[in-house]
C-alpha cells in the first residue's frame, strides 16, 4: 500500500488547469471571477489607510539563526522607525523576520497569506492578516500598497515578485518605485548575467539594469526607500 497522499487542490491550481481533460473543479468560472473580485475588494478595503509601506520578500526557508533573518528584522525595524508599515507574504523565514521587525518598531505589520497545496502557516508577528486564493490578487496588494520592494535572498517566489516589479518599472506602470536587493554576494551574479548576457543580446537597455539596486548596507536600503516615497508624494521625515 502506498504512503503517498494526494496533493490537496487549490483555487489557483483548479483555475490554471481548467482546460485539461482530467481537471477537477469546485467552482464555475463565474464563481471564480466573483471570488477574485471579492479578494480584491477586501484587500482594497482593509489596506486603504495603511499609509506608506514597504513590501519585503525573501525565502520562507530562512532559519531564525541565519544571518539573513537578523538582517531582515533590523531592516524592517529601521524602515518602521522611519514611518513605513511592513507588508510580507505572512509566512515563515524572511517574512517572519520582517513582520517581527515591524512589531519591534511598533508599526503596522501586514501578512498576505496565500492558499498553498500544504497550507502555509501565518507567523505570529502579524497585526493585519489577509488571505488569498489567487496569486494575482495578492500580487496587486504587494505593489498597490507599497512604495518600494526590499528583496532578501530567496527562491522562485522571491524572483517572481522581483521581476514582476522590474517589468512594471520598465513598462512605466509604476514610477519612482525602488526595488532594493540586499546581499551583493547573493544577487551580484544576477546583475552580472543581466549585463553580460541579456543586455549584450539587446534584450534590455542600460537603464533597465540600473533599476536593479543591490546593496549590503541597511542604510542604503532606507535611503533608497525614502527617496522613492518622497518622489511618490509621501511626506516622510528624513531625520
Amino acid at each position: 500500500m502506498s504512503d503517498h497522499h494526494p496533493k490537496p487542490s487549490t483555487s489557483d491550481a483548479e483555475l490554471l488547469a481548467a482546460q485539461t481533460p482530467l481537471a477537477a473543479s469546485t467552482l464555475t468560472d463565474a464563481e471564480r471571477v466573483e471570488q477574485a473580485a471579492a479578494e480584491l475588494t477586501n484587500g482594497f478595503k482593509k489596506l486603504a489607510k495603511i499609509g506608506p509601506a514597504v513590501s519585503i520578500f525573501g525565502s520562507a526557508r530562512t532559519a531564525p539563526d541565519h544571518p539573513s533573518y537578523a538582517q531582515t528584522r533590523q531592516i524592517a525595524r529601521t524602515l518602521g522607525e522611519a514611518g513605513f508599515a511592513i507588508i510580507t507574504g505572512g509566512g515563515a523565514g524572511v517574512m517572519e523576520a520582517a513582520n517581527r521587525g515591524a512589531r519591534d518598531a511598533g508599526v503596522l505589520s501586514v501578512g498576505l497569506n496565500i492558499e498553498l497545496p500544504f497550507e502555509q502557516k501565518m507567523n505570529e508577528y502579524i497585526d493585519l492578516p489577509l488571505h488569498f486564493h489567487y496569486f494575482f490578487t495578492r500580487k496587486v496588494m504587494f505593489v498597490r500598497y507599497a512604495c518600494a520592494f526590499v528583496v532578501m535572498p530567496g527562491g522562485f517566489g522571491t524572483l517572481d515578485e522581483t521581476f514582476e516589479a522590474l517589468t512594471l518599472i520598465q513598462t512605466q506602470k509604476v514610477e519612482h518605485f525602488p526595488v532594493v536587493l540586499f546581499g551583493e554576494s547573493y544577487w551580484g551574479g544576477l546583475r552580472a548575467w543581466l549585463r553580460e548576457t541579456v543586455l549584450e543580446a539587446g534584450n534590455l537597455i542600460t537603464d533597465d539594469v540600473r533599476s536593479l539596486i543591490i546593496t549590503d548596507d541597511p542604510a542604503d536600503v532606507l535611503h533608497e526607500v525614502l527617496d522613492g516615497a518622497l518622489l511618490q508624494g509621501f511626506a516622510m521625515d528624513r531625520e
